[in-house]
C-alpha cells in the first residue's frame, strides 16, 4: 500500500493516494471505507453530493484506527455557497460524519454563474481559524477563479483537486498551483475507467507485470500528484493500492503524454453550476 504523504503549504501533510467515494451508497460506505483503512488506506475524499458523509464517518469509526492517523476531506454543494449557507453546510457535514473536525474542506465547484465562491471562501477561512476544518481549499477551479482570490481574498487554497488522467493532464493548472504552492489532486484519474482500454496502457501494463489502472496511478504519484481512484469494490480498492514496487521509465512517461486529448468526463468549471 502506497503511503507517501506531501506537504501542504500552510503545515499540515496529505496522503499522496487516497480513496474516492463518489457514488458509493450511504449503506455500503461504512463497509467499504473501514475495508479501505484496513489495508491500508488513509485519506478518504467525500462531499456533501455525494450523500454518504453518515456512512464514511461510520466507517471510519468502525475500522479502529486513530482519527489523528486518518486524513478526511469533504465539500460544499453549489446550491450552499455563500458565507451563512457554507457555514451550515459545513455544520452539516460534520454532523453526518460524526466528527469534530474535518482534515480538508473544499468548494467544490466554483459556480460562476452564481458568482458566491469568494463569499464562500471566506466561510472557509473562517473554519479554518475555528480549527474544525484544519485544511482549506478548492475543487475545479480554473486558474483563473484562482486567481479571483488571490486578488480578494488573504488565504491561499492548499490544495485544488481537478479532473486528471492521461487524457487531461491540466498543464496549465498544475503550473499555476506549482507556482502558487497549490498541490494539484486528481479527480477521475481513470477517466471514470475509460483510458484503461487504449493499448498504449495496455502495452506499458504488460511490461511491468501490472494493470493499466495501477500503471495510471503510478502515474499520477510519480509526477507528485494526489490521486483518489473510486470504486465500489474492496478488491479494486486493494489493487489500486499496490502500485509500490516498480517505477516508469521515461519511455513510459513520453507514451502516455502522447495520449493528451483533452477531452473530460466531467463538466468544463466556467460551465457548471
Amino acid at each position: 500500500m502506497h503511503q507517501a504523504t506531501l506537504p501542504l503549504s500552510d503545515g499540515h501533510a496529505i496522503p499522496q493516494l487516497g480513496l474516492g467515494v463518489y457514488k458509493v451508497a450511504d449503506d455500503h460506505a461504512a463497509e467499504l471505507v473501514s475495508g479501505a483503512i484496513e489495508l491500508g488506506y488513509r485519506h478518504i475524499d467525500t462531499a456533501t453530493l455525494y450523500r454518504n458523509e453518515r456512512g464514511v464517518g461510520e466507517g471510519v469509526r468502525a475500522s479502529g484506527v486513530p482519527r489523528e492517523e486518518l486524513f478526511i476531506t469533504t465539500k460544499v454543494w453549489n446550491d450552499q455557497q455563500g458565507y451563512d449557507e457554507t457555514l451550515r453546510a459545513f455544520d452539516a457535514s460534520l454532523g453526518l460524519l460524526g466528527l469534530e473536525h474535518v482534515d480538508l474542506y473544499l468548494i467544490h465547484w466554483p459556480a460562476p454563474a452564481q458568482d458566491r465562491y469568494v463569499d464562500t471562501w471566506r466561510a472557509l477561512e473562517r473554519l479554518r481559524e475555528e480549527g474544525r476544518a484544519r485544511s482549506i481549499g478548492v475543487s475545479n477551479f480554473h486558474p483563473h477563479h484562482l486567481e479571483r482570490l488571490a486578488r480578494e481574498r488573504d488565504t491561499t487554497p492548499v490544495v485544488n483537486q481537478v479532473e486528471l488522467h492521461p487524457w487531461l493532464p491540466q498543464r496549465e493548472t498544475r503550473a499555476y498551483g506549482d507556482a502558487h504552492g497549490i498541490l494539484t489532486e486528481s479527480w477521475s484519474p481513470l477517466a471514470r475507467g475509460r483510458v484503461l482500454e487504449d493499448p498504449v496502457l495496455a502495452g506499458i501494463a504488460a511490461k511491468h507485470g501490472r494493470t493499466p489502472a495501477q500503471i495510471v496511478i503510478r502515474w499520477h504519484l510519480e509526477q507528485g500528484l494526489v490521486v483518489i481512484p473510486k470504486s465500489n469494490s474492496l478488491e479494486r480498492v486493494r489493487e489500486n493500492g499496490e502500485v509500490g514496487g516498480f517505477a516508469l521509465d521515461a519511455e513510459d512517461h513520453a507514451a502516455i503524454a502522447g495520449l493528451e486529448s483533452g477531452e473530460r468526463t466531467g463538466m468544463d468549471p466556467d460551465h457548471h453550476g
